[in-house]
């Protein structure tokens, strides 16, 4: 199921969101640039083993031990604004532009921006413990994003997700609720991530313990939020 839009509007403008997916843009066009012009030194790839997250940089010590704390701990940050692809970036900023704006609704501009990279930088570890001989450089925004996913689920669990869903030659449009659809996405992770354990390092492909570990953590972390405003409420109102 591919979503097209979702009924649920906010009632700020996603400035945080917006500035996101602006950057992921300009960043992916930099390396467009790079393909072009730096293909026979394969500064592309190179440029990928340094700023994407490479498990094994982590869990090998022979390797490790050519790496300082801060190059260790950057590609945790930079890795969530590369891009491999066309397809990669688009699915990845069409769906942050569906469901990130409510989330930051709910949020506020700056919990929202610190959401987003804590839910990134935590996909990227469960990755890495998933993953750990993997030598393949992991990037994309799919970790940080599943965090948005994560939350919408618990904030707006019956809006409505427009989706379309190709059927061999034939393409069917329909509504289904938020918590069937991000449900249904987080089952596919899941089960896609059980049959990838240990192939990852062999042939490489989707990061789909990035996703799973992003969506947990950012449900996680907004029941938490949930709970500590009703709390607060609840506080206010009985003293």
């Amino acid at each position: 199921m591919i979503p097209i839009r979702d009924n649920n509007p906010s009632s700020k403008i996603p400035y945080v969101t917006y500035s996101i997916i602006g950057i992921n843009i300009f960043i992916f066009i930099l390396e467009l640039i790079m393909r072009k012009h730096f293909v026979a030194g394969d500064q592309l790839g190179n440029f990928f083993l340094q700023f994407g997250i490479v498990p094994t940089r982590y869990s090998n010590r022979e390797i490790a031990q050519h790496y300082i704390f801060i190059e260790q701990l950057i590609p945790f940050f930079t890795s969530m604004f590369l891009h491999g692809g066309w397809i990669h970036i688009i699915g990845n900023m069409w769906t942050l532009y569906i469901f990130g704006d409510n989330v930051e609704d709910f949020l506020g501009h700056g919990k929202y921006l610190v959401f987003y990279i804590v839910c990134g930088v935590l996909s990227g570890l469960f990755h890495l413990l998933t993953n750990l001989n993997s030598h393949i450089p992991t990037i994309g925004a799919s970790g940080a994003i599943a965090g948005i996913m994560g939350a919408y689920i618990i904030l707006y669990p019956h809006a409505r997700v427009l989706v379309i869903l190709p059927i061999f030659l034939f393409v069917e449009v329909f509504e289904v609720s938020a918590y069937f659809f991000l449900g249904f996405w987080f089952i596919i992770q899941f089960f896609n991530g059980t049959f990838s354990l240990g192939t990852a390092s062999l042939y490489g492909g989707v990061a789909w313990w990035a996703h799973i570990g992003g969506f947990i953590a950012g449900l996680l972390i907004i029941l938490s939020t949930k709970r500590y405003h009703l709390s607060k409420k609840t506080h206010r109102y009985t003293r």
